[in-house]
């Protein structure tokens, strides 16, 4: 089984999501992700960030990712962490600009 780690930018934060494919979606300018890999618990630790990633994406066949927010997408040899990183002010990850509102008079 092919490995994939997927890391983007959503809403001020960086997300890295593990899956089993990856490929240009139907719907130009997304990248569609299909098969969430998430840890299947079998101890008593519980990674709380892993948790909240698996609550999001409950129920979702397949995720629409648009282009312009993937940092990158690597093939890995197995399955890590999925996280979602606080991106402040501190941050080297300048996301493409967007057409959000406008200035505000």
């Amino acid at each position: 089984m092919r490995i994939f780690r997927i890391t983007f930018y959503n809403q001020g934060k960086v997300y890295q999501l593990h899956a089993e494919e990856v490929f240009q979606g139907e719907l130009h300018g997304f990248v569609e992700v299909h098969g969430l890999l998430f840890d299947e618990h079998t101890s008593v630790v519980i990674d709380p960030s892993e948790e909240r990633l698996k609550d999001e994406f409950a129920n979702t066949r397949r995720i629409l990712i648009p282009m312009h927010a993937v940092i990158r997408i690597d093939e890995v040899e197995k399955r890590g962490q999925n996280m979602i990183f606080d991106v402040g002010d501190q941050s080297n990850v300048t996301p493409f600009p967007g057409f959000g509102p406008g200035p505000k008079k």
